[in-house]
């Protein structure tokens, strides 16, 4: 008997990954939790059916949502990540010795519990002593956050279910008030290429493009995510993803990655013109 996984990416397209075994399957009070296992991905994880990370790709996701913005800004000291309960995001960060302190703000505590068994990967910096654990809502924490953090990752799941309130105007607003002076915000900003990924993905951007001065999209290849074509947004008070990127000291610490260059970190600013035209779109 073959056992597959298989996720609805538009309503005529699914993805399919044949399955070895299910891992673990949990009902939390805000969502489903599944690992599964297999040959050509390794572990995986899904949250209400939907993908979050698999053992063989997710070094994309993570190195491109970290190391921007440390590349941007290498004197980050203070760090606020919303989401991110799979580790991978906290793993990358605790590799900078400059940091001082990791603010992790996950709604669900099942998640994190879930990887920390399943997926030592990606859950393996949660006992790093930088990182303060919060389980709890992100909307509300960073309502209580005023010009206290240099670097915001929001590493949140799409807009459905639990993940909905952060990309509201409101979420967006707070995370202005709570960054400093420096202050970068940067978040998963969904697919351009289907049509309901590319509505939230539009809607993401015209809210955040409503708090800062400075506000930029750029894009990265994760197989397993929907149509393989992701973005990311970076926005700040102050700091220029190009013009500020500072290659020679990003450089000299000599961070390992298997994705993230400084090179590939100009280079994926470098957007398609179907894409231009969908931010323009939500610009206006």
């Amino acid at each position: 008997m073959e056992l597959w996984y298989t996720e609805e990416h538009a309503k005529d397209v699914r993805f399919s990954i044949k399955v070895d075994k299910q891992l673990c399957s949990v009902q939390s009070d805000f969502q489903r939790i599944d690992v599964f296992d297999s040959k050509e991905f390794g572990r995986f994880l899904t949250i209400d059916g939907l993908v979050m990370i698999t053992e063989k790709d997710e070094f994309i996701y993570h190195d491109m949502i970290v190391h921007v913005p440390m590349a941007t800004n290498p004197n980050i000291k203070k760090v606020l990540v919303i989401g991110a309960g799979d580790g991978g995001t906290i793993r990358e960060l605790s590799r900078y010795s400059t940091i001082e302190k990791i603010d992790m703000v996950e709604i669900d505590k099942v998640v994190v519990d879930v990887c920390k068994e399943y997926l030592q990967q990606t859950a393996c910096g949660f006992d790093n002593e930088k990182v303060n654990l919060y389980f709890e809502d992100g909307l509300k924490f960073v309502k209580t956050k005023e010009n206290e953090y240099d670097l915001i990752i929001v590493d949140s799941t799409d807009p459905i279910g639990p993940g909905e309130g952060l990309f509201t105007s409101d979420f967006y607003s707070n995370c202005y008030r709570a960054l400093n002076e420096n202050g970068i915000l940067v978040n998963q900003h969904e697919s351009p290429y289907y049509s309901e990924y590319a509505k939230a993905m539009k809607r993401a951007h015209k809210r955040i493009e409503e708090f800062f001065p400075i506000c930029k999209v750029y894009q990265v290849h994760i197989p397993t995510y929907a149509s393989g074509h992701w973005l990311f947004g970076f926005a700040s008070k102050k700091f220029d993803p190009i013009s500020d990127l500072n290659e020679e000291a990003w450089n000299n610490l000599k961070i390992k990655t298997k994705y993230y260059n400084t090179d590939i970190h100009k280079g994926s600013f470098a957007l398609p013109n179907y894409v231009k035209d969908l931010l323009a779109e939500a610009e206006k």
